[in-house]
């Protein structure tokens, strides 16, 4: 399951905006299960340079982001979860996690695209933030930008 599908239920051939799902109709039923293609952890505000390195540190790995939502700090984990089956459903529903059960598609990203405060997704980007927050332009941790060559 490594790409998204068409979900198996649409109107009129397209899916269908949250607004437009039929009253009385599931809209997990229309959805390819984005719910179910992540997790994300709250995480300490980083106020160190250390912080924001382990930071990077969580970005060297596969399929790893960190965002800010609401001044909060999250890690993202873009994986599957294993009981997601082909139909968008999950193979073990009755006895899911407490927090499966909990979770409610009143406020889902069924049709979201989500817009974040702060949004990382490569080890470079946490360094280049954090010479920005932590190193004035006399202390840079970058080389000196070189002189400009000669016009002949």
């Amino acid at each position: 399951m490594s790409t998204i599908a068409l979900p198996a239920k649409t109107i009129n051939g397209a899916t269908p905006k949250r607004e437009d799902v039929p009253a009385g109709e599931c809209l997990c039923d229309y959805c390819t299960a984005k719910c179910c293609r992540y997790f994300a952890l709250p995480i300490e505000e980083p106020g160190s340079e250390q912080d924001f390195d382990f930071m990077r540190w969580y970005l060297l790995h596969d399929r790893a982001s960190v965002f800010v939502e609401d001044d909060v700090w999250y890690l993202l984990v873009h994986t599957t979860c294993k009981h997601l089956q082909d139909d968008y459903r999950c193979g073990i529903y009755h006895t899911r996690p407490q927090i499966c059960r909990d979770y409610s598609t009143d406020n889902c990203e069924y049709d979201e695209d989500a817009v974040y405060e702060m949004y990382f997704e490569t080890a470079e980007q946490v360094a280049e933030y954090t010479e920005a927050r932590f190193h004035s332009d006399d202390q840079s941790i970058r080389s000196r930008e070189p002189d400009l060559l000669p016009v002949l």
